[in-house]
């Protein structure tokens, strides 16, 4: 009894088109009912025009800005360890918040969107960073095939494919390869997360890469572990320059 109560007053505040009901618009709010879009950061419904990410959570999201500053923290992870011409991260990565549950909606739910939309709300930040600017290629950090045939895709490419279509920069999933497994670095030390992936990357075609600032995507940085290992391996090709962006960051 209440869906149809609710039906009929979203049929009789069905958008109007000269005074007429919109056909489309009764049916929009039809399937709205049936199979409602929902904020991936709140779970909140969406309203018309918001996509994937409602309008609250759009503007309260933790952002870093970390793109206005070269010598920002996610930079200076990679201190001593990589030279890289930049790094930043679109969020800060909390456990329990919301940065989090768009991240788990993305990996585990299979809302592919989300990373699509991320990249593409990312790359306008990013447009006049003049580190991020003069990259030639956006590479995203690669998943096993095992998992990725698993999971249908791999976040940090649709990620990576959001901030291509942004900044104007062709983005390749080809180049760089996982060459094994890897355990889950979660609860790992940064230690034991390097010890995990160190060596477990491979360029493919490196005569692509000569020569080339290449911007290197992942999805969350922690201790930057994985990051170094791709970057070690793209480093082996003459003249490539590496900088780093990431939908999040998890500082401790």
């Amino acid at each position: 009894m209440k869906f149809f109560f609710t039906f009929f007053i979203h049929f009789l505040l069905s958008r109007e088109i000269n005074g007429k009901f919109s056909v489309m618009g009764f049916w929009g709010d039809f399937i709205s009912l049936l199979y409602p879009r929902l904020c991936a950061a709140c779970g909140n419904t969406l309203w018309v025009r918001e996509e994937v990410i409602c309008t609250y959570c759009d503007f309260h999201l933790p952002k870093t800005f970390f793109h206005l500053d070269p010598e920002n923290p996610v930079h200076r992870i990679f201190w001593g360890r990589i030279p890289l011409e930049g790094a930043c991260a679109m969020y800060y990565f909390q456990k329990g918040n919301r940065v989090q549950q768009m991240i788990h909606e993305l990996k585990y739910r299979g809302r592919r969107e989300v990373g699509v939309t991320l990249g593409r709300k990312y790359g306008l930040d990013l447009k006049s960073t003049p580190f991020i600017a003069n990259a030639g290629i956006i590479i995203p950090v690669p998943l096993h095939y095992k998992k990725q045939r698993k999971r249908g895709y791999n976040q940090s490419e649709v990620f990576a494919s959001g901030l291509s279509f942004s900044l104007g920069i062709p983005m390749d999933a080809r180049i760089l390869v996982r060459t094994r497994a890897s355990e889950t670095q979660t609860r790992k030390s940064r230690f034991s997360r390097w010890q995990n992936v160190s060596e477990i990357f491979r360029v493919e075609d490196p005569a692509t890469l000569l020569d080339r600032h290449v911007l290197l995507v992942d999805d969350v940085i922690t201790t930057g572990a994985t990051l170094e290992a791709c970057a070690a391996a793209l480093m082996s090709v003459p003249g490539v320059r590496i900088s780093i962006a990431a939908i999040a960051a998890a500082l401790r």
